[in-house]
């Protein structure tokens, strides 16, 4: 085999095509409601972690379980990736009407792209949180909540940070 690339081969790599059941689809018994997506801080130096919270709510009649999904999108990668890559999630038990803030460390090493090494690059980014992958097609009731944040400095291999 000489082509290694995941175009093609799977829904992470699909063009406009969605998958029937993404990762992240299921069913729930309530309802959920996402807000207060913050990200700190929002432009970032090269080999800088990235804190998110976000808080969530059981706005429906049950007791109930929401995985909470955390997924970066590359506005402008130099190297194909993945539409959106999950960098993050936690299964969360909520009690009717209860709320909670959930706080997340996306990593660096999240943000590289294979480049015949593992490399950090500048640019602008998505961060989403829900209940399932952005841009869902066959959905549950849920929300995916987006904000955007930018990397600065000069590329470099991952190794050197």
């Amino acid at each position: 085999m000489e082509n290694y690339t995941m175009e093609g081969r799977t829904y992470r790599y699909y063009g406009r095509e969605a998958p029937l059941y993404p990762f992240g689809y299921g069913l729930s018994y309530t309802t959920f409601h996402y807000r207060d997506l913050v990200l700190s801080p929002t432009v970032l130096p090269i080999c800088a972690n990235l804190s998110v919270s976000v808080v969530l709510e059981n706005t429906g009649p049950r007791d109930s379980e929401e995985v909470v999904q955390l997924y970066l999108c590359w506005e402008q990668p130099s190297v194909p990736v993945p539409r959106w890559q999950l960098v993050a999630f936690r299964r969360v038990a909520l009690r009717a009407g209860g709320a909670t803030k959930l706080s997340f460390g996306v990593l660096a090493a999240q943000r590289a792209v294979w480049t015949q090494q593992w490399q950090l690059e500048p640019g602008t980014f998505t961060l989403f949180a829900g209940g399932q992958q952005p841009r869902q097609q066959t959905r549950a009731p849920s929300e995916v909540l987006s904000v955007g944040f930018s990397v600065t400095g000069a590329a470099r291999a991952l190794h050197s940070c």
